[in-house]
């Protein structure tokens, strides 16, 4: 029979025996109760079993339990050895928001990286998207988002060259809704956002600091201003094992069917 958790979600310990749940749950509480804190190892699987009572093929099934969940990571090899995973950043879409404002308020230290930035003809898609004619110049921006100082998105985003004049002159490194705000008088009104699961090629897995092959979530958004002029078109591609995607609903506005 499937268990659930308190929250009603499925809950990961149900496939589990009792003696393998168990050492699941208190592996989990020195995560949750702050004994161990993001990026620090939990120990040796030899260690952590004889401190559990438990064989290491039990401790094994709870770690690839806790593996599962992303409350934890596992590396293989010399200098390995289980950690407790970095926090997630959560990503509302329901508000629109820069990525600094975004982690500041939930507690990370923002930083970025550009990657490259400059003019360049706009092909038929970005051109579609922000309401210009193909070729007209568009303004691309590729930057990496830091979270205390590791990566969790590469961002490759384009906007009218006419409408910020003079933008590779400005600091490209911090929020650029917060410079087009100041400096341009442009604020975001509405975006909309498609979201996809892809796999990291070798150059993203780079940027990323992730394994090539590892699960990318892409967002592809087109932004508006308040008058309903596009601005930004932007393809973000985020770390899954370090973003958690959260959507805001008005129960008077949202229809469900089962």
């Amino acid at each position: 029979m499937l268990q659930f958790d308190q929250s009603g979600s499925l809950d990961p310990s149900s496939s589990l025996g009792p003696t393998a749940a168990g050492a699941r749950r208190r592996l989990r509480q020195l995560v949750t109760d702050g004994t161990r804190g993001p990026g620090e190892r939990l120990g040796g699987e030899r260690d952590l079993a004889a401190a559990l009572g438990v064989s290491r093929a039990t401790l094994r099934q709870a770690l690839t339990a806790l593996e599962r969940e992303g409350v934890i990571l596992r590396v293989r090899g010399r200098g390995g050895g289980t950690f407790v995973a970095p926090r997630k950043v959560e990503r509302d879409l329901s508000r629109i928001v820069g990525v600094p404002e975004l982690l500041r308020a939930q507690g990370f230290t923002a930083g970025s990286q550009v990657v490259s930035a400059g003019l360049e003809p706009a092909d038929v898609v970005v051109a579609t998207a922000l309401a210009l004619a193909p070729g007209d110049p568009v303004a691309r921006i590729v930057r990496i988002r830091l979270a205390d100082g590791g990566p969790i998105s590469l961002e490759n985003a384009c906007f009218p060259a006419y409408r910020f004049p003079g933008l590779f002159n400005r600091s490209l490194s911090g929020s650029l809704y917060e410079l087009f705000a100041d400096e341009y008088g442009v604020r975001p009104g509405e975006a909309v956002e498609q979201i996809e699961v892809v796999v990291a090629g070798d150059e993203e897995a780079a940027l990323l600091r992730t394994p090539a092959g590892a699960a990318l979530l892409a967002l592809q958004r087109t932004t508006y201003d308040p008058a309903g002029e596009p601005f930004e078109y932007s393809h973000d591609l985020f770390r899954a094992d370090r973003i958690r995607i959260v959507v805001r609903s008005a129960g008077a506005t949202v229809a469900t069917t089962r």
